[in-house]
C-alpha cells in the first residue's frame, strides 16, 4: 500500500535505464511461488496505489509481468481514490492460510520488521483484501500512464 519501498537492486537498475536481469532479480521468488501455484494455490497480489503513480509504482508495474505474473501470481491494482470505502489496515500485509503477517516500514520506506496479527486482525485483512480485489483492475488492464 506504499508508493515507495527501499532496497530493490532492480529498481536502481531500472532508474539507471539499464536492462534488468529478471532471472537474477526474481529467480528465487519464482522458485518459491511456482511450486505453490502448481499445487493449485491461488496466489493473488493486490496493490493500492496513488495516482498519478510514483516512479517506484511505475517500476513495479513494469516488472510485474516478469516478477509476479511469470511466477504464477494474479495481480490487481486499485487506485487509492477508488479505495475510500474499503476498511484498510494501517500496514502492508500478507495472508498465508489462516495467518496475517504485517510488514512494518520506517518513514523512509526501509523495512523494519514483521508482526503476526491476531484473529481480529486476520478477519479485517481478509475482508480488506477481498474488497480491494473486487474493486481492483487486472494487471493486463491497468495502465498507470
Amino acid at each position: 500500500m506504499r508508493d515507495h519501498y527501499e532496497g530493490s537492486p532492480a529498481y536502481a537498475t531500472w532508474l539507471a535505464g539499464e536492462p534488468i536481469d529478471y532471472a537474477a532479480a526474481y529467480g528465487s521468488w519464482h522458485a518459491l511461488v511456482r511450486p505453490v501455484v502448481a499445487r493449485g494455490v491461488d496466489f493473488r497480489r493486490a496493490r493500492v496505489v496513488s495516482e498519478p503513480v510514483s516512479r517506484y509504482v511505475r517500476f513495479e508495474h513494469h516488472v510485474t509481468p516478469h516478477a509476479n505474473v511469470a511466477a504464477g501470481e494474479r495481480v490487481r491494482w486499485l487506485p487509492r481514490g477508488r479505495a475510500s470505502k474499503v476498511r484498510l489496515p494501517g500496514n502492508d500485509f500478507w495472508l498465508v492460510d489462516d495467518v496475517v503477517l504485517f510488514s512494518l516500514f520506517s518513514g523512509d520506506g526501509a523495512r523494519v520488521g514483521t508482526v503476526v496479527g491476531d484473529a481480529e486482525a486476520l478477519s479485517l485483512t481478509v475482508e480488506s483484501f477481498e474488497a480491494v480485489w473486487a474493486l481492483g483492475i487486472d494487471h493486463a488492464e491497468y495502465h498507470p500512464d
